[in-house]
């Protein structure tokens, strides 16, 4: 199979890609399990993408359970460079509202039971990760959200993203906590995703789709079921229409990301004393360097 450079991960409403033909479906096998759903081979309006559902096509895993070193190691293995994820969120703040979508710059780890890392077993790497997104792909995203003039829509080129562990969702005093940190956004998938897609040198940046505001918020009580997931519905409309535009411009420009090369100087154990087993499992991380 021809290298694939553009993959795409849906999150919660976001079960497959609209617009596919020439569809394979990959399965693939990693020294890390197998990924929360086949890879979705396709061709989107010329270019060829992968698609995977986070959550699998049924949304039968948690966050916490979902495969992240799985996952981002089959989309590095079929040659993706560019990563666009899609997630839904809660709103922090009273101007992000519901079907608004923001492009967070940076994110803040709340996670407690994920291994983000591909590192250990003798070879130790410490990525830089001061800017977790990749800048120029985040701007082709909310170029392509601006282009697209949804009517409700605002977009937010910037924002933090909370990333909690779940299922439960955040307590009144957790998320106060958050919005007195200055947050934009609560989600419970963006990481360790972002950190294994820097490891594995993949440019990343997130669509984050507001579903409703959080508990903080006043009219949260009144919030319902139904309401969600009619907003989670029309999250998935606009976020189909903005991928494939984002695609569209990256096709015609794939920018050279830091991200590209993160591995670069982030490994301190000398490659020649790590294990050959070490080597074999982490070899489509660490093939350039070795």
């Amino acid at each position: 199979m021809e290298p694939v450079k553009i993959g795409i991960l849906g999150g919660s409403g976001l079960y497959k890609m609209e617009g596919l033909h020439d569809i394979e479906e990959v399965k693939v096998e990693t020294p890390f399990g197998s990924p929360s759903d086949a890879l979705i081979v396709g061709t989107l309006d010329g270019t060829r993408v992968a698609f995977l559902a986070r959550h699998g096509r049924d949304h039968t895993q948690m966050p916490s359970e979902l495969p992240f070193r799985a996952n981002i190691y089959a989309m590095k293995s079929i040659g993706v460079e560019y990563l666009i994820s899609a997630s839904a969120v809660g709103s922090l703040k009273e101007n992000v509202k519901p079907l608004d979508m923001v492009v967070p710059d940076q994110f803040i780890d709340r996670t407690k039971n994920r291994v983000s890392t591909f590192f250990g077993e003798g070879i130790v790497a410490h990525i830089a990760f001061g800017d977790p997104v990749c800048q120029e792909l985040a701007r082709i995203l909310a170029d392509a959200v601006e282009s697209l003039n949804f009517p409700d829509v605002t977009l937010h080129r910037q924002g933090t993203y909370v990333c909690i562990e779940g299922p439960a969702f955040s307590t009144k005093a957790e998320s106060n906590l958050y919005r007195s940190w200055g947050a934009s956004v609560i989600g419970m998938t963006n990481l360790p995703e972002a950190k294994l897609a820097r490891e594995a040198e993949m440019a990343y940046a997130t669509l984050a789709l507001v579903t409703d505001y959080d508990c903080w918020h006043d009219d949260h009580d009144s919030v319902s079921v139904d309401m969600v997931i009619e907003n989670l519905k029309a999250n998935a409309i606009h976020a189909q229409k903005v991928i494939r535009e984002t695609v569209r411009r990256l096709s015609e420009n794939m920018p050279e990301s830091q991200a590209h090369s993160a591995l670069q100087f982030a490994i301190l154990t000398p490659l020649d004393m790590v294990s050959p087993s070490v080597k074999d499992k982490l070899r489509v991380l660490l093939q350039k360097y070795l």
